[in-house]
């Protein structure tokens, strides 16, 4: 009689190599997919274990309470120099970390002197570059001043921002109002006919938009993303229905609001014209619910994602607002005609706070059509979403996904799970030209580079000793 007495059973952990060689003995085996935390790097792992500590549970417990909690609500459209904290008429928001002009990628130059023609400090681009490049104008990232902006993200100070408040915590968050497709401000272009545009917004948008929203006394974001999940959106890179949703919500208030109707068509074929109108307030939204983390003690979870083409920057709420960076990733997905990979330019925008506060990329699989646009098939968009849950800590109610049994979207990234799993968080982007004026060029994906979460690993274990 042999010693196992009745037919064997493999389970096998790690090479799957081994797995298939007893499978071509006639063994059934079950192959389990592991692999030892942070790659099997000692030091990582001792970091690991050194913030495997209650007091970090019980802060991420607390931050993750601020963000199922969070309310975020349009309350108003007011200029930049009178509505965002810190703003001067020297100074101009970009997205990302902060970056100087010589180390300023294509595209945000190119932003920045759309933005001095627009404020009329200068009347040629010429003149505009020698202005930027003299110092008399500073630069400093939009999250540092509670505000957020797509792509190169400038926001000069006469330029019109949306105002949202977290009606729940108090804070607010701020964000400029998207220009449509085409050649753009926020792509680095900066001819005449995009000045032109963003005068139209400056001085008939604005003041109509600001007008509707306070005859509705705000607008709640939250509800519309809740809904545009169900219908087809992440609201990042699609936001077809949340365009239509706000549209629906806010023209009876305009028209209410005693303006003129020449106005008010404009408005509206402005609303009908721009898909990725809602992008910007996704954005403020999702700024304003993760800024509620800032400065929670000993918490490891990630505050803000954003890349400004030169390099990523990461914040993490235990680490107040310290920058983590690496060098801006590329960008893998579909050109648009005529394009190709050589004239990319790498990441850049502060839209990837939509990932951060769990929709986005990471809600891919409430919006299978988005790989139309980025890229893959619809079974990948699932699975990018169930390998989010991986690194995140809590599953939100407030946005549920259709596909996955009405799951909550993977939310909360614990920078010790990414570290732990190697799973770097997914994020779903436009791609610019690397050339300022010449525009966006397509869209598709990418990975936050890990080496940001390693740095900011090492800095949340250094400040809780």
């Amino acid at each position: 009689m042999g010693i196992i007495g009745g037919e064997v059973s493999v389970v096998n952990l790690g090479l799957e190599a081994f797995a298939e060689s007893l499978r071509q003995q006639g063994a059934k085996v079950v192959h389990v997919d592991w692999r030892p935390p942070a790659g099997g790097d000692p030091e990582k792992i001792k970091l690991l274990y050194s913030l495997e500590r209650d007091e970090v549970d019980e802060a991420n417990r607390g931050g993750v309470g601020r963000i199922l909690k969070s309310q975020p609500v349009l309350v108003d459209v007011q200029p930049a120099l009178k509505a965002i904290p810190g703003m001067r008429g020297d100074l101009f928001l970009h997205s990302g970390p902060p970056v100087t002009w010589d180390r300023m990628c294509g595209p945000m130059r190119g932003a920045m002197i759309g933005a001095v023609l627009l404020e009329g400090l200068e009347d040629s681009p010429e003149g505009a570059e020698r202005r930027l490049r003299s110092g008399d104008i500073s630069f400093e990232p939009c999250h540092d001043h509670s505000a957020v902006g797509p792509m190169a993200g400038v926001i000069s100070p006469s330029m019109p921002v949306f105002v949202v408040e977290n009606k729940a915590l108090g804070n607010r968050a701020y964000s400029n109002i998207n220009e449509g497709f085409g050649k753009v401000l926020r792509f680095g272009a900066y001819g005449p006919e995009v000045i032109k545009r963003l005068k139209w917004m400056e001085e008939t948008l604005a003041p109509a938009l600001a007008a509707g929203i306070r005859e509705a006394g705000g607008i709640d974001l939250r509800g519309i993303m809740a809904r545009a999940l169900h219908m087809g959106d992440e609201c990042h890179n699609r936001n077809v229905a949340a365009t239509s949703i706000f549209a629906r919500t806010f023209m009876p208030h305009l028209l209410h609001a005693g303006l003129p109707n020449s106005v008010a068509e404009e408005v509206a074929k402005y609303l009908s014209e721009t898909d990725h109108f809602f992008l910007n307030l996704s954005m403020a939204a999702c700024k304003a619910t993760m800024d509620s983390l800032a400065g929670l003690k000993g918490s490891s979870l990630v505050t803000a994602m954003t890349r400004n083409g030169t390099e990523f920057g990461l914040r993490v709420a235990g680490t107040g607002g310290e920058w983590f960076t690496a060098p801006a990733p590329i960008v893998k997905g579909l050109y648009f005609p005529g394009f190709k990979d050589e004239d990319a330019n790498p990441d850049l925008g502060d839209s990837s706070i939509t990932e951060t506060a769990g929709i986005g990329g990471f809600a891919m699989a409430a919006a299978p059509a988005i790989v139309q646009f980025v890229g893959g098939s619809p079974q990948e968009a699932l699975e990018y979403t169930r390998e989010m849950y991986e690194i995140t800590v809590a599953r939100n109610p407030n946005f549920t996904i259709p596909f996955l049994n009405f799951e909550g979207t993977p939310t909360g990234i614990d920078v010790r799970r990414v570290i732990a799993t190697g799973i770097s968080p997914i994020i779903n982007t436009g791609i610019a030209h690397r050339e300022p004026g010449i525009g966006q060029i397509g869209a598709g994906l990418t990975r936050a580079p890990i080496e940001c979460f390693e740095k900011a690993l090492k800095r949340l274990a250094e400040e809780l000793g």
